[in-house]
This record gives structure tokens, C-alpha cells and sequence, in this order.
């Protein structure tokens, strides 16, 4: 994979746009809502610049003060593609942005938007941010729970590894994990991992519905890593062909978490069915679900150990289908899904979510209401001229 460059400079450090900084391109970027945006990625097309001049990039504001940036080659070829930043908008602004090619220092940021394959796990693969964390099970953890290994996990479920520092906790978590066995389900000051997940969807896991049964996948085949970086993580999941009481569904997860975020971007190219559902694990069946059809999205908000967690899904109106809370005897199989209509072999849907511990939400209807103003934003994105 081509090396990923990333900036970080604080708001302070300033350019003199002289002959040595090179202007290659004028952004603007409108919020058309009223009310105040932040954690909102942009990106911008720079796939026609020379690889010389891309390595020197850099976000510029109308002060000319230097804008955390992430440059990321999005198709794996060998050449960037975008630059990824985050404005910050009051409502109904209008912000003038420059892509300059400086030779100014550079500090590398970390890398809050992390992602990687986890060998020593299994095969784990593993996402997060500066607010969330998640995680799913590949094809070895499956494997050995079809041959009866102890310790394999079979489901395409997504967990929810509940953090509640800022800082890049994946690697700490496992490295602590392997020398103490189950030291991650143990809070450390940082969070830990007791969200269960089973055969559920946990946060956002997919499913075929026919006739009054749901289906799922088995664990993902292989991955690709995109990027980590300041802004965004990304990767591609592939899953084996599934089948769905006759019906034969091929599905391919591309994944994104974004700075500032509590949801993930899931955007699945499906074949073999005209719908698909995702869903919220229920657990115990002890927690209050909730849905906004006005505004697409689900809800679930229960206890969990000494603290209480909300998880939700958000899509928008030509994918939105309708919701079930979904009960049944079996183990792990007690869901809230969200229906989604495929358009041209595709589906776009946010999931995650807010754990009371990591003071982010203080109750369910704060939770409720992130889920509200996410749907919002992303239905009405931001407006973006690129010159």
C-alpha cells in the first residue's frame, strides 16, 4: 500500500502565501442549515496533481492558518486520490479554503482513526476513533468454531468496544490482552469490551429477510486497509456468497470512521436481493428501542454493567424501508433492524454508539437527539465548490 501522508498543525501556525507557496485549488464550503457544524469530513479531488506536488499539501483557511489534513490514495493504485479536512461552520456559513503546495514543516498528528487486521486475536479486524471503538471476526476465529477450537467466534455481528479516552486504545488493549488473557472485558481507566455480540448483529451487522426469517452471513473472507490517519480510517471487508433460504447474496463492506464521530459509515455493495436489513442487538431483551421514520434511523438504550449504553442506526430516505424489533427464543438472534432498499447494488448506512461512561450522552434522549442532528447533516451534507 502507498505510504499515507498526514498534517497536523495547530491553528496558530500561519503561511505568507509568497512565491514559494503554490495555490492549486479554491474550496468552498456552505452549510446550508441552521445550526452549527463541526466533525464533518470534506474531501477534495486531487487525483490530477503531480506526485511531487501532492506530497507538500496543505488546507489553508481564509486566515491562511493551516487546517489538519489527510491525504489518502482511495482505490489503493499507487496515487492519491483526496484530501480529506474538517471545517468548522456556524449556521448558514460560508467558508473560503486553499490547497497550497508549501514547503513549511510538517508535524505528523495521530493517527485517532486507526484500523488494522489483528493476528494475535485470531483474526479480529479492528476500527476506532477518538470516541468509539469496534471491531469484527474473519475467517480463522470461524474455522475453528466449525472444527470445535475453543476460543473461535462464528458471526458477521459487529462489536462494540466502549472507550472512553481520546487517545488510540486498539493496540493497548491487545497488546495488554495478550499478557493477561481477558485482560480487555476489564475496565482500566480506558474503557474495556463488554458488549456482547454472538450471532447477533451487535452494532450494525447486515441480514436478509425472507418471508419471516432472517439470515446472515458467516465471518468476513479477507480485508484491505485504506487509511488511518487524523480524519478518517478506512477498509473493505469481503464476505464468502451467502445463502438466504435461496437466495444467493454476495456483500462487500466498505467501512469508514470519521473523527469526532460516534458512528461508523458503512456503505455495502449487495447482490441477490432488492432488500437488506441491519440491526441492534437486543441482548437481554430488557432495554427500550425507538425509531424516527421522519428522520431514518433506529435506536436501542439499555443498562449494561454499571452504566447504561445507546446504539443506533442512521441511513437516509432512498435506502430507508422501514424497522422491526425482531424477538425470538433463540439465542442472540433478539434484534431492532432497519430495512434497507438497494439502489443499483448498493446500500449507505451509519451505526455505532454512545456509552454514558465515556460522557459523551447522559441518557437516552441525548442519545436520541445526536441521532436526530446526525440524520440531518447527512441528508443536507455540506455544500462543496471545488476551483
Amino acid at each position: 500500500m502507498k505510504k499515507i501522508v498526514f498534517f497536523f498543525l495547530t491553528a496558530s501556525l500561519f503561511i505568507n502565501c509568497d512565491k514559494k507557496t503554490e495555490i492549486v485549488s479554491t474550496v468552498t464550503v456552505k452549510n446550508n442549515l441552521t445550526v452549527d457544524r463541526e466533525f464533518e469530513t470534506v474531501e477534495v479531488d486531487i487525483s490530477n496533481l503531480a506526485a511531487e506536488k501532492v506530497a507538500d499539501l496543505v488546507i489553508l483557511d481564509a486566515d491562511n492558518s493551516i487546517v489538519t489534513s489527510q491525504i489518502v490514495d482511495t482505490d489503493l493504485d499507487g496515487k492519491n486520490d483526496v484530501i480529506l479536512f474538517q471545517p468548522t461552520l456556524k449556521a448558514n456559513q460560508t467558508k473560503e479554503y486553499s490547497v497550497v503546495v508549501s514547503k513549511v514543516a510538517k508535524q505528523t498528528d495521530t493517527a485517532y482513526c486507526y484500523s488494522r487486521f489483528v493476528p494475535e486475536r485470531t483474526d479480529d479486524y479492528t476500527w476506532e476513533n477518538n470516541k468509539v471503538g469496534f471491531r469484527t471476526f474473519g475467517p480463522v476465529a470461524q474455522k475453528m468454531v466449525e472444527d470445535g477450537v475453543k476460543g473461535g467466534t462464528l458471526s458477521s455481528g459487529i462489536d462494540a468496544w466502549l472507550k472512553r479516552v481520546e487517545y488510540p486504545i486498539i493496540n493497548l488493549w491487545y497488546k495488554r490482552n495478550d499478557a493477561e488473557k481477558g485482560a480487555y472485558h476489564t475496565d482500566h481507566g480506558e474503557g474495556l469490551d463488554n458488549f456482547h455480540v454472538g450471532v447477533s448483529r451487535g452494532v450494525g451487522g447486515t441480514a436478509v429477510k425472507v418471508d419471516t426469517s432472517y439470515y446472515f452471513s458467516r465471518n468476513f473472507t479477507s480485508y484491505k486497509t485504506i487509511t488511518t490517519g487524523p480524519i478518517r480510517t478506512s477498509f473493505v471487508l469481503t464476505y464468502a456468497e451467502w445463502d438466504a433460504n435461496g437466495k444467493q447474496i454476495k456483500e462487500t463492506k466498505h467501512i469508514s470512521l470519521d473523527y469526532g464521530q460516534n458512528l461508523s459509515r458503512f456503505e455495502i455493495d449487495v447482490k441477490g436481493t432488492e432488500t437488506i436489513s441491519t440491526g441492534l442487538t437486543l441482548h437481554k431483551k430488557k432495554g427500550v428501542t425507538n425509531q424516527n421514520k421522519a428522520n431514518f434511523w433506529i435506536s436501542h438504550w439499555e443498562t449494561l454493567d454499571d452504566s447504561e449504553i445507546g446504539t443506533g442506526i442512521v441511513t437516509t430516505k432512498p435506502y430507508f424501508f422501514g424497522s422491526e424489533k425482531y424477538i425470538t427464543s433463540k439465542k442472540d438472534e433478539s434484534n431492532h433492524f432497519l430495512h434497507l432498499n438497494v439502489v443499483n447494488d448498493k446500500v449507505v448506512f451509519y451505526s455505532g454508539f454512545g456509552w454514558v461512561k465515556s460522557k459523551q450522552f447522559s441518557n437516552q434522549l441525548d442519545w436520541e437527539n445526536y441521532l436526530t442532528d446526525f440524520s440531518k447533516k447527512i441528508s443536507s451534507p455540506l455544500i462543496v465548490t471545488q476551483n
